[in-house]
């Protein structure tokens, strides 16, 4: 058994910042609970942005790990006078070892001021390329802390936490500080755009559809009436979501948050699935419905929609939820309330219609988490409870 080398970087972290650091998916949302995602979704079915939606805990996450960045530093330089100035060549090291992790080679990154994608676009991926880069980095820094030092003199000062842990403050120790939290920061806002927004698509359509009254099941389906499951693959194409009606009939989700400014996204989402599907000893004719975030003022995007049978609905519209219901019930024949409702009574319905939505069941979230969060959900409500009934 291969020993596992020590990390002098990550070993320097607490154990919740290590998980932040590394967190993706439905391991988000365990970390800022479910109570918190709900609003989200409801924001989203209600018109907002996911971007505007999700840029607090976005924000959080940031704040969280560039802090964790500077204990890093603090603690680092107070065990080592060289700690700081040694750090390029700690960072090289660690990218050129084998089967690091997500939290190791992202920290070794930062360290260097990279991201996933510089190091891709600068380095082409190859670990060869590491050293002469890591030289070129010290190098310029050096340079510009030369060059400010002329400008404004030296720096010097000391930073304390935790009563004994000291560090000596420099032009150095700042540089290679903010470099890496510069990195750092642009990586958790890719990381995040694609993780919330993967996420919250599957969020999103399930409980849409949970809340208009279908049942979410797991494919291969042994139901075949009013049911639907998300993220199905058969053999050409894959859709987001796949509902059955009844016998014969279906209707095909591809959800995207997708602005004006990627309209080649948007239009292979246009001709992207079969009319027709066989499940059991059944044929159904699926209808298709495109949910992006919006569409530009010239498209031909709906119009290309149109000649394929399908329907893009913008969730940038107010209300988009009446949308659907009438494109459905326009497909299948389905009717709901909603489409009788006013603005605001939508607001009112949706906003009590999601506290019952089984938001776990749509990106298995792990079971000590599902029974974590029922516990607390029951001690909340226990708080309310007449102890006399």
């Amino acid at each position: 058994m291969v020993k596992k080398q020590s990390n002098p970087l990550t070993e320097l972290l607490s154990p919740a910042d290590l998980d932040l650091l590394s967190a993706s998916g439905s391991r988000l949302i365990e970390q800022i609970g479910l109570d918190v995602v709900r609003g989200v979704v409801l924001d989203i079915l209600m018109g907002k942005n996911l971007r505007d939606s999700t840029e607090s805990l976005t924000r959080r996450r940031i704040a969280t790990l560039n802090l964790a960045t500077a204990e890093i530093f603090i603690k680092g330089a107070a065990t080592s006078k060289d700690f700081v100035s040694h750090l390029p060549e700690m960072a090289s090291e660690i990218l050129q070892r084998k089967n690091i992790s997500k939290a190791e080679r992202w920290l070794a990154q930062w360290i260097l001021g990279l991201t996933d994608k510089a190091f891709q676009n600068v380095l082409r991926d190859n670990p060869d390329a590491i050293m002469e880069y890591r030289d070129r980095y010290i190098q310029i820094c050096d340079e510009v802390i030369a060059n400010r030092k002329m400008e404004t003199g030296s720096i010097s000062g000391e930073i304390e936490i935790k009563g004994n842990c000291k560090a000596q403050i420099n032009w150095l120790w700042i540089t290679y500080l903010l470099n890496a939290i510069g990195a750092q920061s642009l990586a958790i806002r890719g990381s995040e755009k694609s993780a919330y927004g993967k996420l919250f698509e599957k969020l999103v359509l399930g409980s849409l559809l949970y809340i208009l009254g279908f049942k979410h099941i797991t494919p291969p389906p042994q139901e075949y009436e009013k049911v639907f499951w998300l993220s199905s693959r058969n053999e050409k194409r894959e859709s987001d979501a796949t509902l059955l009606y009844e016998l014969g009939q279906g209707v095909r989700f591809d959800i995207g948050f997708i602005g004006r400014g990627n309209p080649e996204i948007s239009l292979d989402k246009v001709t992207r699935f079969e009319r027709e599907i066989s499940l059991g000893r059944s044929k159904f004719f699926m209808a298709t419905i495109i949910l992006v975030d919006r569409i530009g003022a010239n498209s031909r995007i709906e119009q290309m929609a149109k000649a394929v049978k399908g329907t893009i609905i913008q969730m940038s519209a107010g209300y988009w939820l009446k949308q659907v219901v009438q494109v459905l019930n326009r497909s299948v024949g389905f009717r709901h309330d909603l489409l009788q409702m006013s603005d605001r009574e939508i607001e009112i319905y949706m906003g009590e219609a999601i506290k019952n939505v089984p938001l776990e069941q749509f990106i298995g979230l792990s079971e000590n988490y599902k029974h974590q969060y029922l516990r607390e959900e029951k001690a909340q409500y226990s708080l309310f409870e007449d102890p006399e009934v």
